[in-house]
């Protein structure tokens, strides 16, 4: 069987960032905000070197509002969601704790190119993973007047926008990132469910049309690790001009 993978966009309404689905800053909001410059790369994506060039695929990724979704402070702090009672013994909790050492072999993966920390309090993390299905989100067609019910999915990464103050006072526009996980997937398809989306949480906001690149748009019967095209593709991403991580200097 074949699951698509379907990432959903969330941006939380700010005084900054009020009109959630607008592809586009206003003039006004866009002058408030820093102007979109590079961050340097972190030393193990700068050391990468694709020696048989296979290519990217970075024309299909997409860039938002405040544009692309790169990370500047690292490591980039990961919460994964855990059991609550560890004393209990039962199928349930064996399911959970595999499905924990599925995600934590997928974040080592992609530790190799961006430095990534597991920590224990969520509200210190940069990115939050969940064990359960996305929740299901209608939306409103005007055409029809009715809500269109989405198909239920596997997994889901979304993002949202938020300021974060410094010890100096700075207000540095930031962002945190969510992922959802089904937990009712084989071990094979956790990992690579958790690969994928985990590509998302860490810049590569789109698909490759190759399914021998862990960032494919669907499942495959093999899952793929993570390919040099989708390093070669973390790589440009990163070197692109984005306003995430700038200072908000009030005018």
């Amino acid at each position: 069987m074949v699951v698509i993978f379907l990432t959903a966009i969330l941006v939380i309404v700010t005084p900054l960032l009020h009109d959630t689905s607008a592809r586009r800053l206003s003039p006004t909001i866009a002058a408030s905000l820093p102007n979109p410059q590079p961050h340097p790369l972190p030393p193990s994506l700068e050391k990468w070197q694709d020696i048989p060039q296979a290519g990217d695929y970075f024309s299909m990724i997409k860039e938002t509002p405040v544009g692309y979704l790169v990370w500047s402070e690292f490591p980039v702090k990961i919460y994964l969601e855990k059991p609550q009672n560890i004393n209990e013994i039962s199928a349930s909790l064996e399911r959970f704790q595999t499905w924990v050492k599925a995600v934590l072999e997928t974040i080592e993966e992609w530790n190799i190119y961006l430095p990534l920390e597991v920590v224990n309090e969520p509200e210190i993390a940069d990115i939050t993973i969940l064990r359960s299905r996305p929740p299901i989100q209608p939306t409103f067609n005007q055409e029809t007047g009715k809500f269109d019910i989405p198909r239920a999915r596997t997994a889901e990464t979304r993002y949202e926008f938020y300021l974060k103050s410094t010890e100096n006072g700075e207000k540095i526009l930031s962002h945190k990132m969510t992922i959802f996980l089904s937990p009712d997937q084989s071990l094979d398809y956790t990992i690579a469910t958790s690969r994928h989306e985990l590509g998302h949480a860490l810049g590569i906001w789109g698909h490759s049309p190759l399914e021998t690149d862990a960032l494919y748009f669907s499942q495959v019967r093999n899952p793929p690790k993570i390919s040099a095209r989708d390093i070669n593709t973390l790589k440009v991403i990163y070197q692109q001009p984005t306003r995430l991580g700038w200072e908000i200097v009030d005018s």
